[in-house]
């Protein structure tokens, strides 16, 4: 069975296909996960630069301009056709309202001409099981950190689509305060990824920042006050802080991803050792942030826990993770593709309401 995944919840359109077995077909020894056959992205940057963040409707436009050539790009690389496809998977949500029903308009439009069914993805979901997609893939149960564009979680997973949340952000999500740290450094957008190529440079202990909720004894997050204590910091330090490659913002930027990653990272072992489990992944974009994979496999290393994360091309939006989530949910039975071409879209949809 063939699986097409549209993927444009935000500032990326992705296109992907899987092959999984089809349904009803007993699984081999040992089960045989989903096959990515192909996959294409085009990333929005270059257009939203000139803003310094993601404006919505341009967003949409875009996806509507780029999703038909990338799936045909797609079907090319894989050696198909449209009608090859079993089944059409798109992200259902969360995400920027116009941007999912640009991806959900055209899976249904494309499945109702070919008369194949769809299937709405969780967004979130499809980044929990992105590291299936990987060489080292994970097994069941596992602790995993979320920690994806406005999404910082923790959850414990014993299975596709069993999910205990165990923490989330109460304000800031970790990606958020990389990006709104680095905007109040004078970084480019995207803000995240140029503050750690920044923190390379500088040295992690040069300013006090705060580490919020680290000892609240529970697993939530915060990252608000971080953002507050940087904007507080960079006035102190004046203009020099907006000067790109300077020393100074080379050690306000090591200063803020320490603190970002200390609160990760002593979560997340926190509650590994809470579900009694000896197995971590790490998925969503700030999941390629190397200073936190350093620290998290040191850590894991120590305590005798396995660490896995996506390619780090999947970390970000992509179609892979949407089609990969929908084999999977497929194979598991927890959801059935349908016939019904009639949609809508989750702009806010907790995972841990999925079953």
């Amino acid at each position: 069975m063939r699986i097409l995944g549209i993927e444009s919840s935000c500032d990326e359109t992705g296109v992907a296909l899987v092959e999984t077995a089809a349904p009803g077909v007993p699984p081999s020894l040992p089960p045989r996960l989903p096959r990515l056959l192909a996959h294409a992205l085009h990333s929005q940057i270059e257009m939203h630069q000139a803003y310094g963040g993601v404006v919505p409707e341009l967003a949409s436009r875009d996806h509507i301009r780029r999703v038909l050539p990338l799936t045909t790009q797609v079907l090319k690389e894989a050696a198909c056709t449209m009608h090859d496809v079993d089944v059409v998977a798109y992200t259902r949500g969360p995400g920027l309202a116009g941007a999912l029903l640009v991806g959900a308009g055209v899976a249904c439009a494309l499945a109702a001409a070919l008369g194949k069914p769809v299937l709405g993805v969780h967004h979130l979901e499809g980044h929990l099981l992105s590291p299936f997609l990987s060489a080292d893939a994970p097994e069941f149960p596992f602790v995993a950190l979320l920690v994806s564009g406005g999404h910082t979680q923790l959850m414990r997973v014993d299975g596709v689509g069993r999910y205990e949340l165990l923490g989330e952000t109460i304000d800031d999500a970790a990606g958020e305060a990389f990006d709104k740290s680095a905007k109040l450094m004078g970084v480019p957008y995207p803000g995240g990824s140029g503050l750690a190529k920044l923190a390379e440079q500088g040295d992690p202990a040069a300013y006090k920042l705060p580490r919020p909720l680290l000892h609240s004894g529970n697993f939530d997050f915060s990252f608000a006050g971080l953002k507050t204590a940087v904007l507080t910091q960079a006035q102190k330090l004046g203009p020099q802080v907006m000067e790109l490659g300077s020393q100074i913002q080379a050690d306000l930027a090591a200063s803020t991803q320490a603190a970002i990653v200390e609160v990760l990272l002593k979560k997340s072992m926190a509650a590994l050792k809470h579900a009694g489990l000896k197995r971590l992944v790490v998925a969503g974009g700030v999941g390629a942030n190397q200073e936190l994979r350093r620290q998290l496999n040191a850590a894991c290393a120590k305590s005798d826990v396995r660490v896995h994360y996506p390619e780090l091309h999947l970390c970000t939006d992509n179609g892979a993770m949407i089609a990969m989530a929908a084999a999977m949910r497929l194979d598991a039975g927890r959801q059935q593709a349908e016939y019904r071409y009639s949609f809508d879209v989750k702009p806010r949809w907790p995972l841990d309401s999925l079953v």
